[in-house]
């Protein structure tokens, strides 16, 4: 029987993936290169996390991440005609993979016997970092490091599961929670339109003030 974190894994492999082949889509990737992107989306943030954790990738001891994003690939080509030219649906895969692989890189973290300010780290590269190398593939700035809530809506994630672990919340519920936080950080961000302030160049201020 799959237990609960395995299957966020596999729910956020799904849902990245398919962030990553509608994006190579849209920018008119070949099937082979659509697959990469799929793929690269959704285990590059957990292969980071097992490296920095002494832990052998994912996704090299276990085949299914390698199907799922197959399968990721075949819904996006099935159903392409509403995938593809839909911004709305990119943005609802990449929130849910979101928030599922944050509890995913928190739970793993945790069981690896980290403190809690390494697990929120974690949690938060599990969950930001395949978005990136996905930008980065289709040459695009990568969400990350725009003014958009993004991986701080995993930062936030983290926390608020921290938060609830110590005041003894059941696990289950303390995932769940999580999960629907940092799904629902990220979609408040976007509706109402809450960025970070972007760092600009002392100068362009002072051109501003004269």
């Amino acid at each position: 029987m799959i237990d609960i974190v395995t299957l966020f894994d596999y729910l956020g492999t799904f849902a990245f993936a398919i962030s990553g082949v509608r994006l190579a889509a849209a920018k008119q990737f070949d099937i082979f290169g659509a697959y990469v992107v799929g793929f690269v989306t959704a285990v590059g943030g957990g292969t980071i996390r097992d490296l920095c954790l002494g832990l052998s990738p994912f996704w090299m001891i276990q085949p299914s991440y390698v199907i799922i994003t197959a399968l990721a690939l075949l819904f996006t080509i099935i159903f392409r005609r509403w995938v593809v030219p839909l911004n709305v649906t990119f943005f609802l895969f990449d929130a849910i993979g979101l928030g599922l692989f944050t509890v995913v890189g928190l739970e793993k973290s945790l069981a690896a016997g980290f403190p809690f300010w390494v697990n929120i780290i974690m949690g938060s590269i599990t969950g930001a970092a395949g978005g990136m190398f996905r930008d980065v593939l289709i040459n695009e700035v990568p969400l990350i490091f725009r003014k958009d809530i993004y991986a701080v809506a995993c930062v936030g994630g983290g926390i608020i599961y921290y938060i609830l672990a110590v005041c003894g919340c059941p696990s289950i519920i303390t995932q769940f929670i999580t999960l629907a936080s940092v799904i629902l950080i990220r979609v408040l961000a976007v509706q109402f339109d809450v960025n970070l302030p972007s760092l600009r160049p002392l100068d362009e201020k002072m051109k501003k003030k004269q």
